[in-house]
């Protein structure tokens, strides 16, 4: 078992990241249902919050079939971050995150999200900003430091440890790296070997197969892993990886009818939590990856795409159901997107 404080995790536990624009209410429930032990919020400006920006509120949202859950907050102010979290106190989630780790440029050029790793004085006087002022436990996502002259992250887990931090995850690039290259979880191997550190330690970057997160879970002795671009589309990833890591087998992809109810579960979340204009709009992205593998899709897709009640889309879903049936979807390898490319941020 591993303990984040009072938050009791299973062994090895499966973290969903906190990705902008991706990790809403309707993914984090599909997600949650294929095996997600811990969840959090897309981030959250800590100015928004604090000048009540409706869409800053509106990430607030979470519920009780979610935890446990953590909201993620950001900025480089340490009023404005305590301020934040005091309002993330009363929305009541599990925890509360600090994102040390955005390497877009309108949050890293700001002095926020991975920007602070220019600064690791000004980190620790945020992180403790934050402990202070909830009565949450506190983590932290951040990546291994700003360029590769300035790989701090043995460091700065000492010291965000002794701030009073309750765990940390590590994604294993630099912010000058954004997602290119593969990622070097060496590091992140030495901050969970140090015996100077006691909290857990979870692992994120480039898992994208149950073989890969064995294999990482063995060689760097992680507590858990993160896993976020990996489960855009395929919610699924972590039921394949806790199979495999409990028996040594490989299971099988999601059948059609899996595909085909698991889309229509995002869709009625997505039109239940955000109106059904923007619901149905913003589930126009998701079809593709949900139906990949399924031969001469394209025609669906281009029909699902242009449709406008929830009802429609759901008759045409039946329909792909229907032509579909019986087909074995070849298990093909996870498309790792650079989902920044087009965030709105």
């Amino acid at each position: 078992m591993v303990k984040i404080e009072n938050i009791e995790l299973p062994d090895f536990p499966l973290l969903l990241a906190p990705m902008e624009d991706v990790s809403d209410p309707p993914f984090r429930a599909v997600c949650k249902e294929n095996g997600a032990d811990l969840m959090y919020t897309e981030f959250i400006s800590s100015e928004g919050l604090i000048r009540d920006a409706i869409k800053s509120r509106k990430k607030l949202d979470i519920f009780d079939y979610e935890r446990p859950i953590g909201i993620q907050i950001f900025g480089g102010d340490e009023d404005s971050l305590a301020m934040a979290s005091r309002i993330v106190d009363v929305t009541n989630p599990d925890l509360l995150d600090i994102n040390f780790g955005c390497p877009v440029k309108k949050v890293a050029c700001r002095g926020a999200g991975a920007g602070v790793l220019k600064d690791i004085d000004l980190m620790v006087r945020l992180t403790a900003a934050c402990v202070k002022a909830t009565r949450l436990p506190v983590t932290v996502k951040t990546r291994l430091g700003w360029d590769d002259q300035s790989k701090n992250i043995e460091e700065v887990a000492e010291r965000l440890q002794d701030v009073g931090i309750k765990a940390l995850s590590i994604h294993g690039r630099t912010r000058a790296q954004m997602y290119k290259g593969e990622a070097d979880w060496t590091l992140i191997g030495k901050v969970k070997n140090n015996p100077r550190i006691k909290i857990p330690i979870f692992g994120n970057g480039d898992i994208d197969s149950p073989q890969k997160a064995l294999e990482y879970k063995n060689r760097y002795g992680v507590d858990g892993i993160m896993i976020g671009r990996a489960a855009i589309g395929y919610p699924w990833i972590f039921r394949e990886i806790k199979h495999f890591v409990q028996t040594g087998e490989v299971l099988s992809g999601p059948s059609v009818q899996e595909r085909v109810n698991v889309c229509k579960t995002h869709l009625r979340k997505s039109v239940e939590w955000k109106g059904p204009i923007v619901g149905i709009n913003e589930m126009r992205r998701h079809y593709s990856s949900y139906l990949k593998g399924l031969p001469n899709i394209k025609e669906f897709r281009n029909r699902l795409v242009v449709l406008k009640t929830p009802e429609e889309v759901e008759a045409v879903l039946d329909e792909v159901l229907t032509t579909y049936d019986g087909v074995e979807i070849e298990h093909s390898p996870i498309e790792l997107i650079n989902y920044h490319e087009k965030c709105p941020l």
